[in-house]
């Protein structure tokens, strides 16, 4: 049914329980599988205050930082898939916000399935911190499978 999953992860206990259900998924489906994890852009208010306190390269550690810490989330998913022998590309976007990283990597991998973790938040929570999940359902082209 599905021949290529993307599946989204920024290394928390909820994402991470995603990457094992669409691992096991996409064994069960012989499918192809990548996995993404994106990092966002640096806010120009942590740049400025970093500045001010007298770093001298706050982007550049900041990107090094971030590229480490998404090294660290793809390892540990591709622990995941390779104790299910199933064999996946791994793929890091830097600077974007996650639901335009994820929607890029699945059109730009062909992807026809995308499996991500949601926290459910309602109300308030959900208006104040935003639902990226909530952002890849409204503009993917592709079946989104959320796992909470």
């Amino acid at each position: 049914m599905y021949k290529h999953i993307l599946i989204a992860t920024d290394g928390s206990e909820l994402a991470t329980r995603a990457v094992a259900h669409g691992v096991t998924l996409a064994k069960e489906q012989k499918s192809q599988v990548t996995i993404v994890t994106v990092t966002e852009r640096w806010s120009a208010f942590d740049l400025g205050r970093e500045s001010r306190q007298g770093n001298l390269h706050p982007l550049e550690q900041y990107e090094e930082k971030a590229a480490a810490t998404a090294n660290a989330v793809l390892d540990e998913a591709s622990r995941i898939a390779a104790s299910q022998d199933v064999p996946c590309n791994l793929a890091y976007v830097p600077d974007q916000s996650p639901a335009e990283g994820i929607l890029a990597t699945a059109t730009e991998k062909g992807c026809d399935l995308i499996v991500l973790a949601t926290h459910g938040r309602r109300g308030l929570d959900r208006i104040l911190i935003g639902s990226r999940a909530n952002e890849v359902l409204t503009y993917s082209k592709v079946p989104v499978l959320v796992v909470r």
